[in-house]
Order: structure tokens, then C-alpha cells, then sequence
């Protein structure tokens, strides 16, 4: 059976946690390319294609969903993540669509289909 992993709840989430989380752009990106994808979806974190090992990729989303940005569920063999849209939209409104301008600035709307398309 499937298990959430531990995770703050939506009146834990630090704006200061955040910040410093979405200071890597390794980070700050793959927020933004869940942002972009429908509610709900989704991902395994090699999936995104970043050029970083494996080990490297887990510490990134471990951050990522200790900040409270991501959750994650561990299917066993692997874990897949997906967005706390509503709880990042209730407790920082506007900030999702910011990353995902930059993304689309840095050329990144390429890249989120792209990405979208390693499923």
C-alpha cells in the first residue's frame, strides 16, 4: 500500500523555508514545470530530466516536500511527487504563476513539455 510521506501541514508552511528552498534553480524549476502540469499529476523525480545523480535528485524533493511545496508517495519501488497547489496558492497566492513566468522567460516553457513528455 502506498504511503504519504511526512509532510507539514498547510498553516506550517514558512514563507522563509520556501524562500530559501526555491533559492536552487534546480528547485525553483521543477516547481514550476509541476505547476504548469494538471492538478494532481504526478511525477517520479528523474522523470524531469535534470542533469544531476540520483542521489542529488532525492535530496532535492526531500527539500522540496519538507518546505510543504511537494508531496510524495512511496509506491515501494518508487516515490512520485506531486504539488500542493491549493495549500502553496492559500498560504502565498501569486507565487506559483511567478515561477512559472521565469520558467517561460528562461525558455523553460520548452523544457516543461519536454519534461512533461518523460512520464
Amino acid at each position: 500500500m502506498p504511503d504519504l510521506l511526512p509532510q507539514p501541514e498547510r498553516d506550517e508552511i514558512d514563507l522563509s523555508v520556501v524562500f530559501s528552498t526555491l533559492s536552487d534553480p534546480l528547485r525553483r524549476t521543477a516547481i514550476a514545470i509541476l505547476a504548469t502540469l494538471p492538478d494532481g499529476m504526478e511525477r517520479n523525480c528523474v522523470s524531469f530530466g535534470f542533469p544531476v545523480a540520483k542521489a542529488s535528485l532525492t535530496h532535492h524533493f526531500k527539500i522540496l516536500r519538507e518546505a510543504g511545496l511537494i508531496s510524495q508517495i512511496d509506491y515501494g519501488n518508487r516515490r512520485a511527487s506531486s504539488l500542493r497547489r491549493e495549500d502553496i496558492d492559500a498560504r502565498f497566492p501569486g507565487l506559483l504563476a511567478m515561477l512559472v513566468k521565469e520558467l517561460e522567460q528562461d525558455g523553460g516553457a520548452d523544457k516543461a513539455a519536454t519534461s512533461a513528455g518523460k512520464r
